[in-house]
């Protein structure tokens, strides 16, 4: 990877391909090999740019106050693009939204896979994952942290291991370790996104959810498609939370027509 250094510390990012630049903003249990699968086909079409967030990856933890929608800004100047098409997974997708409500004229199109909304009312399984996840860092068990989060956002609720492709949760293991590692330091720099109505959203925009996901994901990815004018959702039958792990296949087919618009 490739190292971008600042006064808070570094962001590490790759480049792929040739064509107009698509980012693909990595989900906040994983880092930017989530994409692998994607990426080969949108790379025959696109420059494809992936990066750590800070405190994911091979990103370091910020030394201090930071923006991701800045961090994003940075990169695109760095690397001299002007106006991208955007893909954000889970906590990349509100990324991916708050840069483009930050930032509109730097946006060409958006997808939104699977991604949190602000200020939402949390149903009990979103509570009780919370829960398990709070006492197993207060116990120190850092394994247990992960366990806790591989099964809610890879396996999901609708399934069983067994429905899960072999080593799948094995490739996130480190990714998700490395995040909660930082959860902490991360959170206490961070200043937040943009609290525009995404109704005020002019972009093209493609909202994906996973029919096996949390059903509080399913309602605010209906929820963005009601809400962002013109926007096209897309479910995926057998994909939960990670869309682009579950049925990149898939995810790519909706994805190479759209952002070729």
């Amino acid at each position: 990877m490739i190292t971008l250094s600042d006064d808070l510390g570094h962001l590490s990012y790759v480049v792929t391909g040739d064509g107009p630049p698509v980012v693909l903003v990595h989900a906040g249990i994983a880092d930017h090999h989530m994409w692998d699968a994607v990426v080969p086909a949108l790379a025959e079409r696109h420059t494809v740019i992936r990066y750590d967030l800070r405190g994911f990856g091979q990103s370091a933890p910020p030394s201090g106050p930071f923006t991701e929608t800045d961090d994003l800004r940075r990169l695109l100047d760095h690397l001299g693009h002007e106006r991208v098409r955007l893909v954000g997974a889970s906590w990349g997708g509100r990324v991916a939204l708050d840069f483009a409500l930050t930032h509109p004229e730097r946006v060409h199109s958006l997808a939104v896979l699977a991604a949190p909304w602000r200020g939402y009312d949390w149903g009990a399984e979103m509570i009780a994952y919370d829960a398990a996840e709070t006492q197993a860092l207060a116990a120190g068990d850092l394994d247990a942290a992960v366990a806790v989060n591989l099964d809610m956002w890879v396996r999901g609720p609708a399934r069983s291991w067994d429905d899960v492709a072999p080593g799948l949760a094995d490739r996130l293991r480190g990714p998700v370790r490395t995040s909660l590692v930082n959860q902490d330091v991360v959170g206490e720099h961070s200043q937040g996104g943009a609290r525009a109505d995404v109704s005020t959203l002019s972009v093209p925009t493609l909202v994906g959810i996973g029919k096996l996901d949390v059903a509080d994901f399913q309602d605010i990815g209906r929820r963005y498609a009601a809400e962002i004018p013109g926007a096209v959702l897309v479910e995926f039958p057998t994909a939960a939370h990670l869309i682009a792990l579950d049925a990149p296949d898939a995810l790519t087919a909706a994805l190479i027509p759209f952002l070729a618009r």
